[in-house]
């Protein structure tokens, strides 16, 4: 009883704290110094910059000028996730909050990018998974970087959905050069054993890994071919943004 009174205290200084500091720092978007919607530092007109992604190939978000079954890729190459989610294309100008949060440290537009995540998963409500697994950074790039913006995604995402969320079960075990700059091919063989899981790891059927931004593929393949070599029976991939084809 009293551990719960105190959850309760913590949460009632906790929501007086955000009323106070909404009421003397108010919304200001991050991308043009407007004044925010309510607790979200963006504006309306900027959000509405932001390109949906509506149109895509349904197993790996590939931007489509139609509706089709697969894009070319992956009926070449069947990709081990059954469904990808990317609710946003990467694009102007959601690139400029995604740089800003992953290589600026500027976690405030992380928390900006998984709120139009959560917005998302209410409108486009993919297949529903047991539990999310945010793919994980090798020791040295997280030390270099101070945090994981696939895991402070996919924090958010689990506690609106209410799904579990666990990210010490997939290990990144070998640190590989940035992907930047590199084709689809030199991706995959950068990352090739990249991934392992965690020795005691119990996954259920059913997992969905998220990732910030997919451009190839690459790293989610690897990391889904890991969970499904270890018994998971449908992998997904769950992203903010899907980059179109080069």
């Amino acid at each position: 009883m009293e551990e719960t009174v105190n959850l309760d205290r913590r949460a009632t200084v906790d929501g007086i704290a955000t009323w106070v500091a909404r009421r003397a720092w108010p919304p200001r978007c991050l991308l043009c110094g407007a004044p925010g919607t309510p607790g979200r530092d963006l504006c309306a007109g900027c959000r509405a910059d932001l390109t949906v992604n509506r149109c895509a190939c349904p197993r790996c978000a590939l931007p489509l000028e139609a509706p089709a079954p697969a894009c070319g890729e992956c009926l070449a190459s069947e990709p081990p996730f059954t469904a990808t989610w990317a609710p946003f294309r990467y694009a102007h100008p959601l690139d400029l909050l995604e740089a800003r949060f992953k290589f600026h440290a500027d976690l405030a537009a992380g928390r900006v990018l998984a709120s139009l995540m959560v917005d998302r998963l209410a409108a486009d409500a993919p297949a529903r998974p047991q539990l999310i697994v945010p793919v994980p950074l090798h020791r040295t790039r997280l030390g270099q970087r101070g945090y994981n913006q696939a895991l402070e995604l996919a924090r958010p995402l689990a506690r609106a959905s209410g799904i579990a969320l666990r990210h010490d079960l997939l290990r990144r075990v070998r640190a590989t050069p940035a992907q930047t700059g590199l084709d689809a091919a030199a991706r995959r063989k950068n990352l090739r054993a990249a991934f392992e899981l965690a020795p005691d790891a119990r996954l259920p059927a059913h997992v969905a890994l998220l990732d910030d931004v997919m451009t190839t593929g690459a790293t989610l393949r690897e990391a889904a071919w890991v969970l499904r070599r270890h018994g998971v029976a449908r992998v997904d991939a769950w992203v903010l943004a899907r980059a179109p084809a080069r």
